[in-house]
């Protein structure tokens, strides 16, 4: 007996996702994921992947004919790793840039690899030192690679990476940036701006659902990385060149994922591109906080570092209890995010996502009547 298909039955969604990811997605996103695809169909290779790999470097550069976007299964740290052990070689050295839990990541899977870097870290609050960064490039000519987070959602900072990138291709170093909450929601040239790699995923202002991960590269640069991965199955090398024969993944892909990943870039076209969405997060994040401060709760950061894409609110007094404010705040339809920086009491609200100036009205009305 067939299961009968009643669309009526899928359940609207309960709260509003005010995270940097998985977020609140449109209604036809969700539904492009209803039809099933085979992995080695002409209809999927070549009119979705090929698709979207073409538009994702469209949408990175002003020079896409220089790039090539490799789709890799995961989640975005899988992504991250995947760039890492395959663009940095065991002979190579990597500096990380770090100013937050993501950045950090990156030590971790260096160390995992057993594969040379230096840490230059910073406070969660406070952006790089691009003269610091440029002392330790002269003093450690080992270094070949340089890897930061563009926009690190521990606190919502956004950080120099043009600055820091055209400052390493200076010293002709090869670039790896992390724009997985930044990529999609704020305008950016790789080429411009001295990137060789950029990695985000499929859940993030793109406007998708979980399921994969993407690297953005250099076709020059990764032609050069045959060999250097430490893993088979996150081999970024072998995963291009299997994708450039008609668009096949080297190992079975998640097909409802990426055909709803093409219809948020349909969406994304729509709304008139990354700079119009950059300009809907923006207005997101500057009256949400314009309005929190209103009803007495501090942003974590100065305006001229904060991101459009998360912001850290401090907790406004010691008797604040985030899980109670949390519930009450599901309770009325919407989903915030825990703090997680490491000396300061805060929780964090996403503004990305299918979220509107009317959602952060509602929102902003909500946690006055919690608060209250």
């Amino acid at each position: 007996m067939k299961t009968e298909k009643v669309l009526s039955d899928i359940p609207d969604n309960p709260y509003i996702l005010l995270t940097p990811g998985p977020l609140s997605t449109s209604a036809a996103v969700r539904n492009a994921m209803l039809r099933d695809w085979c992995t080695w169909d002409e209809d999927y290779n070549i009119g979705v992947v090929q698709d979207i790999r073409t538009r994702l470097t469209e949408y990175a550069t002003s020079q896409p004919e220089k790039y090539t976007a490799v789709l890799m299964q995961g989640s975005g740290s899988f992504g991250v790793e995947a760039c890492l052990g395959t663009a940095v070689p065991e002979d190579g050295k990597l500096l990380i840039i770090a100013n937050g839990a993501y950045g950090r990541r990156m030590v971790s899977f260096m160390q995992t690899m057993g594969r040379s870097y230096v840490l230059a870290e910073f406070s969660e609050t406070e952006q790089p030192d691009i003269d610091k960064v440029n002392e330790i490039l002269d003093k450690d000519k080992e270094i070949s690679h340089v890897a930061m987070v563009f926009c690190e959602t521990t606190t919502g900072i956004l950080n120099p990476v043009r600055e820091i990138c055209l400052l390493a291709k200076e010293k002709e170093k090869m670039t790896i940036v992390d724009a997985m909450s930044a990529f999609g929601g704020i305008p950016m040239d790789m080429e411009g701006w001295g990137i060789d790699y950029l990695i985000s995923s499929s859940n993030k202002c793109i406007q998708g659902v979980p399921g994969f991960s993407f690297i953005i590269a250099s076709v020059q640069k990764l032609a050069l990385c045959e060999g250097n991965a430490h893993s088979h199955s996150l081999d970024v090398y072998d995963q291009w060149k299997t994708m450039d024969k008609k668009g096949k993944w080297r190992f079975t892909s998640p097909t409802h994922t990426v055909r709803a990943f093409q219809q948020a870039l349909n969406e994304l076209d729509k709304e008139g591109g990354i700079e119009k969405r950059y300009s809907r997060y923006s207005k997101n994040q500057q009256r949400l906080r314009e309005g929190m401060k209103e009803i007495g709760y501090e942003t974590l950061l100065d305006e001229g570092m904060q991101s459009p894409i998360i912001t850290a609110f401090c907790y406004p007094d010691s008797s604040f209890e985030f899980k109670d404010f949390y519930e009450k705040m599901k309770e009325k339809g919407f989903v915030l995010y825990p703090g997680k920086v490491s000396d300061a009491e805060t929780f964090r609200i996403g503004n990305i996502g299918e979220v509107y100036s009317e959602d952060i009205e509602r929102l902003l009305k909500a946690v006055r009547e919690v608060t209250a």
